[in-house]
């Protein structure tokens, strides 16, 4: 199957980040997918995770969280999201830019469960636009010229909110589809 005839999901965790006697636990996800090449505004979905109040966040974890914090103490605990994530999971494959925290996130969530195979951004954005100065999230979006597409999908977000950066990494996995990686097999474009 090529790139462009797949149903991917696009995903994204915010988290705590590192802070001494606590896990990196995710308080946000976010998530949209890309469908024969092209984003599908419809499909997206996010939800807030439960976190303990008096659970402290590394203060340089970016995001929102300070501002969200009683909203996150009576979030859903992430083991009850897991019928309706796996039901979005079940795409022909995941995708993230670096992947590794994402998988890190899921296993987190649902520790039996394995939801291979993936797509890592990063790695293709390397691989596509070789030299860049930076290869971040936010840094491609502005390199690459596509704020304004994802701004029509997300207009009320911005980078560091789950959706947004789901719904970014999609953008960027669209652009690849139009530069012609579309026409790629998925077992190519595979994070091994």
């Amino acid at each position: 199957m090529r790139l462009n005839e797949s149903t991917l999901c696009v995903l994204d965790f915010e988290s705590t980040g590192v802070v001494a006697g606590y896990p990196n636990e995710p308080w946000q996800i976010g998530l949209i997918f890309l469908r024969d090449g092209v984003v599908d505004a419809a499909s997206s979905w996010e939800k807030f995770m439960r976190i303990d109040v008096t659970r402290p966040f590394n203060p340089n974890a970016p995001g929102r969280h300070a501002k969200l914090r009683g909203i996150l103490a009576d979030a859903p605990k992430r083991e009850i999201l897991l019928p309706q994530l796996r039901e979005y999971l079940k795409a022909d494959a995941r995708v993230a830019h670096n992947c590794s925290t994402e998988q890190k996130m899921l296993r987190m969530i649902a520790p039996m469960h394995h939801f291979d195979p993936w797509i890592d951004t990063l790695k293709l954005a390397r691989e596509a636009w070789p030299g860049l100065a930076s290869y971040a999230l936010e840094s491609l979006v502005e390199t690459l010229q596509l704020k304004e597409r994802i701004e029509t999908l997300v207009p009320d977000r911005t980078a560091h909110d789950a959706l947004y950066d789901a719904v970014a990494a999609a953008v960027l996995l669209e652009r690849l589809c139009i530069e012609g990686w579309g026409d790629l097999s998925l077992s190519h474009l595979f994070n091994t």
